[in-house]
């Protein structure tokens, strides 16, 4: 049995988002872009076999960075362009669909990314044995009717429940409820009311407290408190030195200095950025820079080292995790650092995609004792934290 997964992401809205950022479903959510996280939980699902994602075509840009987070982009088919209204996107999604021709569809908001997997099958499960499924659950708080800020009466939940994504169905049967909205013109909310109107009768899977859409800042705070319950922290420390040589300009941290001379590297030598990579790699376990841009390999010669920090920034997003800080410390008697210390902190958390507040970048000399003492060359130690989903898999 064929089964696709159908991600509506064509929403503009912004109200989860901070100001001028974007759309809330490309917005980063402890690390990585809610609609990465999106589009894993069905890429990572055994039992769904096709993704496909509805965007606005203004979006593209975007929605290729969130695709290219994806571990496994296997099961991935290109994305479609939305409609004005989810209700359309969601019939171009399916109209799309055909030439895959799953017998299950899964509709589901790119704004839930933390959907438990078992709520996914529980879904199809019932897809399986009822022809359409959703994620729902039971109301627990008492529900009241107001007017002008007074309560007019209380409603019985007896039976109630609060409608989730994703939301399940035969193939064919809701492609066609979907058009004979569409030719009658008349909306709904989601589309179980649709599978309804068409005479289908729609099941409940229990969904979960977990499976939050994001529709607000409070709603993102609360997504990254529930990811952070599940991740653990970890700490990589990095060092690199080099020696100064002919130039006129040393780049530290991603900035260019006028110095009367340059470090000599196989790359534009930054010591700063060369400790700081190693750090994250180190928290990881993922090696070192040595092992991923070999000075053997010449594609490397007098390359930017923010390419470096940003693959390593890559390496903690592909897996899920998110930068919490680092610090970097360098070590010289000149040039000074100071005057161009906050540069270098918006260097770097442009380079990691983090927040400056993140960023610490520090200067020390060694009292002109060793080789920084006599002016031969710069050291650099950088700390960096990483948190990553933990796997409770203690043999790694």
């Amino acid at each position: 049995m064929t089964i696709a997964a159908l991600i509506v992401a064509a929403g503009r809205g912004t109200r989860a988002a901070t100001p001028g950022a974007p759309p809330k479903q490309y917005a980063r959510l402890a690390g990585q872009m809610v609609l990465t996280r999106t589009l894993a939980l069905f890429c990572a699902h055994p039992l769904v076999d096709r993704v496909l994602a509805v965007i606005a075509e203004e979006h593209r840009g975007w929605y290729e960075q969130a695709a290219s987070g994806l571990p496994d982009r296997g099961k991935l088919l290109p994305p479609v362009a939305g409609g004005t209204e989810r209700q359309s996107s969601v019939l171009n999604g399916l109209n799309a669909l055909e030439d895959a021709a799953p017998e299950i569809v899964l509709v589901h908001d790119a704004a839930r990314p933390l959907t438990p997997a078992n709520v996914i099958s529980r879904v199809i499960e019932g897809v399986e044995t009822h022809g359409a499924s959703i994620a729902a659950v039971p109301v627990a708080d008492t529900l009241k009717r107001g007017q002008n800020e007074l309560i007019e009466g209380t409603i019985d939940r007896t039976g109630l429940w609060r409608a989730q994504t994703p939301q399940g169905f035969a193939y064919k049967a809701i492609r066609n409820a979907h058009e004979a909205a569409a030719q009658r013109q008349v909306t709904f909310t989601d589309d179980a009311s649709i599978a309804e109107w068409a005479g289908m009768r729609v099941a409940l899977a229990m969904g979960s407290e977990r499976n939050l859409k994001i529709t607000s800042r409070e709603d993102m705070a609360l997504a990254e408190s529930l990811i952070a319950q599940g991740a653990e922290t970890r700490v990589g420390t990095g060092f690199d030195v080099h020696a100064f040589g002919p130039g006129d300009t040393v780049w530290l941290c991603g900035v260019p200095i006028p110095h009367e001379r340059g470090l000599v590297g196989h790359s534009d030598a930054d010591v700063g950025l060369h400790a700081l990579t190693d750090a994250i790699l180190g928290a990881l376990a993922a090696g070192d820079i040595g092992a991923h841009f070999p000075p053997s390999d010449p594609q490397w010669r007098a390359a930017a080292s923010h390419i470096f920090l940003e693959r390593a920034a890559d390496e903690v997003e592909r897996r899920g995790g998110r930068i919490v800080n680092a610090d970097v410390t360098l070590i010289c008697e000149a040039p000074k650092i100071g005057p161009h210390r906050q540069a270098m902190r918006s260097a770097i958390a442009e380079i990691l995609r983090v927040p400056v507040r993140r960023i610490s970048v520090k200067a020390t000399t060694s009292e002109k004792l060793g080789f920084t003492g006599r002016r031969e060359g710069i050291a650099a130690m950088a700390t960096a934290s990483v948190a990553v989903p933990f796997s409770g898999d203690e043999t790694c």
